[in-house]
């Protein structure tokens, strides 16, 4: 019999929540992806790259092209000068970026630090490179990092820091003075960070991002990753990107082109041709999702549910303690996903042990306006 690498892992639970609302026909707010296409331009990009032959393997770093329009995205929002050629790799997915950042840091016995909640993936990419994860619970209500936690869970085998932010599921940011503050744990240690930035540009109420790529300290030990899926609305074309000193992005590239080697050819034309046309798209990339949290809100407002809007990402946590404070949240997202015809994400399955009184689901608001009503219209039922 063949004993499992990572026994405690089983089928995540957006595939569970996602197929449970596909059986009894409820509107899908669990999993966060897109019920509205991507932009045109963008689509028939794919299809005129395709016509034109290109789908043959790309360079194992990313097409230059693209690389070049990640550089220049970063000079812009951010200020960095960053190499094309030796600081920019393009991968099939974000959750690889991570993997093999993960692969090329951690040796057998050391440790990561995470904050919980935290997404799903950075566990098992830990504990498959022989490491292990410290997990150091966010302050509620507002899901804060708790800096005297986090100091005390330093060790002398601590090799990385996993952040997040915009934070998913929470939404919650971290500020510049968060970042210094990090720095400054960090400085005299040989410590790095994974720095999941996949939602950047998602962040509302005229908020700027706080990224590492602009605070020159932690860059220098960090690497950024970041996803055109979220950014283009192409979840499924799994394709984002990972910024990080050469040194890294040196290590991380001989685990990546032993996983993946390459990302998807014509995709990357397309992506590289749609970001020099139309870099407008990302400007209005905020308010457009702030309308969509805005009238999700708006609407949930007749409702039991108990909020405070997101301040980042595409999700809104909602407090159902007033509703059903008998059901722990795995049973209350089955409940309303069979009973009302509304699928959501349990909050508790991003946590080692979550808190006894969590009681918080996630509904995903990338959606169109039509589904965001009549979700809201049953919620409010509830």
């Amino acid at each position: 019999m063949l004993a499992s690498k990572l026994p405690n892992v089983g089928t995540t639970i957006f595939t569970r929540m996602s197929q449970l609302a596909a059986e009894v026909g409820a509107l899908n707010l669990s999993q966060g992806f897109p019920d509205f296409d991507s932009p045109a331009p963008l689509r028939e990009a794919v299809s005129r790259h395709i016509a034109a032959g290109h789908n043959q393997y790309a360079p194992m770093t990313g097409l230059p092209a693209l690389r070049q329009q990640v550089a220049a995205k970063i000079r812009g929002l951010y200020g960095r000068e960053v190499d094309a050629d030796s600081e920019v790799t393009i991968v099939p997915g974000a959750t690889e970026a991570i993997f093999c950042a993960v692969q090329a840091l951690i040796r057998a016995g050391d440790e990561a630090i995470v904050l919980d909640p935290c997404y799903d993936s950075y566990e098992p990419s830990v504990e498959l490179a022989g490491g292990r994860c410290v997990h150091v619970p966010l302050s509620l209500p507002d899901f804060a990092i708790d800096w005297q936690r986090l100091a005390d869970a330093i060790g002398p085998r601590t090799r990385l820091i996993f952040l997040n932010s915009p934070h998913n599921p929470s939404g919650a940011l971290i500020a510049r003075e968060g970042l210094d503050r990090l720095a400054a744990l960090i400085r005299d240690r040989d410590i790095y960070v994974i720095s999941d930035e996949v939602y950047e540009h998602l962040v509302y109420d005229g908020v700027a991002h706080a990224s590492v790529l602009a605070h020159e300290e932690l860059y220098q030990r960090a690497f950024v990753v970041s996803s055109f899926g979220k950014t283009y609305h192409v979840t499924g074309w799994k394709t984002g990107y990972v910024v990080a000193p050469p040194a890294l992005s040196a290590e991380l590239r001989k685990i990546h082109q032993y996983v993946t080697f390459c990302g998807v050819t014509p995709l990357q034309h397309a992506l590289a041709d749609f970001m020099a046309e139309h870099p407008e798209h990302i400007a209005e990339l905020p308010a457009f999702y702030q309308r969509k949290r805005d009238l999700f809100c708006d609407l949930l407002a007749g409702s039991r549910f108990r909020f405070r809007r997101a301040a980042g990402t595409y999700f809104q946590l909602a407090d159902y303690s007033a509703i059903r404070p008998d059901l722990d949240d795995v049973a209350m997202a089955e409940w309303l996903t069979r009973e009302h015809g509304v699928a959501a994400i349990p909050v508790s399955v991003f946590y080692q042990e979550p808190p006894r009184e969590l009681r918080l689901v996630r509904f995903c608001f990338a959606k169109r306006e039509d589904t965001l009503r009549q979700a809201a219209e049953r919620l409010c039922l509830v």
